[in-house]
């Protein structure tokens, strides 16, 4: 069901990039807008998990480099049923992480220096299995697909003002005007599609990890603890990218709270506590 949701995303995103290509620049604006969307399909599909790894400088690590780490996420792979990742660790303070890769085979778990210092070994592990449940649900390849065209519908307008999109005669001669109003709407359409993709991705996650290590509490333990030190330690980065982590990682900054690409952090803890597992 995912695989279909995955595709459907990505002929949305082609379609408003068409429409939006049509709109300032014509038939020549919408050629333009078409290659360009086939092109990012590409690099979102096969590369956007290295984008987002280099984007925050993760380095991969080995068994011996990471061992406690390393075996942690070796040990819910098993008890997820899931072929084990790649595992990376990024050179951040602020305590978060994400997973990412286009399937089962090809996926990564990626984690801060500072959750592995910040959360004990159970909370460290309820949150590797919340990140494990986004690989089974193809989750982290729905997130990045729209965290990559995200980036891209901010560039767009910008790129149709900086070439006055395209040179045909029906070209839209407003074409100036609805690129600088595409400036601050594109944006937005983009935040509500990750808002509407993560929220219910989050808590789908919540509980998947929770009955993948049966212990509920965990996650819910260490969910508080990141909440608490993601609002004093703000990870540095790209907010396109915020609905990848477990946490919100720019929560410290009053406007992105206004518009989350998380659930409510309350909310979630209260459904893992009172969550039953047999």
């Amino acid at each position: 069901m995912n695989t279909i949701k995955i595709f459907f995303l990505m002929f949305l995103m082609t379609l408003l990039f068409i429409f939006v290509g049509n709109l300032l620049g014509g038939t020549q604006g919408m050629i333009t807008a078409l290659i360009f969307a086939f092109f990012m399909n590409f690099i979102t599909y096969w590369f956007s998990s290295s984008i987002v790894l280099k984007m925050y400088g993760a380095r991969e690590v080995t068994e011996e480099e990471a061992p406690e780490f390393y075996n942690l996420v070796k040990e819910v792979a098993m008890q997820a049923n899931l072929p084990m990742p790649k595992v990376a660790i990024i050179p951040q303070d602020a305590p978060n992480a994400f997973a990412t890769g286009r399937n089962h085979h090809n996926a990564v778990v990626a984690a801060t220096e500072g959750i592995l210092k910040l959360l004990s070994r159970e909370e460290l592990k309820g949150v590797i299995a919340h990140e494990f449940a986004h690989i089974k649900n193809y989750d982290m390849l729905i997130g990045t697909i729209a965290a990559t065209f995200a980036a891209a519908m901010a560039i767009l307008p910008r790129m149709f003002l900086f070439f006055g999109g395209g040179r045909d005669r029906d070209r839209n001669p407003l074409g100036a005007i609805l690129a600088l109003v595409g400036m601050i709407v594109l944006p937005i359409v983009a935040l509500l599609i990750r808002m509407a993709i993560s929220r219910a991705g989050e808590y789908r996650a919540d509980e998947t990890g929770a009955r993948f290590i049966k212990n509920p509490q965990a996650l819910a333990s260490a969910l508080a603890k990141l909440h608490s030190y993601s609002q004093r330690i703000p990870l540095q980065g790209n907010e396109a990218t915020a609905h990848m982590f477990i946490v919100n990682p720019f929560s410290g900054k009053s406007l992105i709270n206004l518009f989350s690409t998380h659930p409510p952090i309350e909310e979630r803890i209260n459904r893992l506590k009172s969550l039953e597992i047999r």
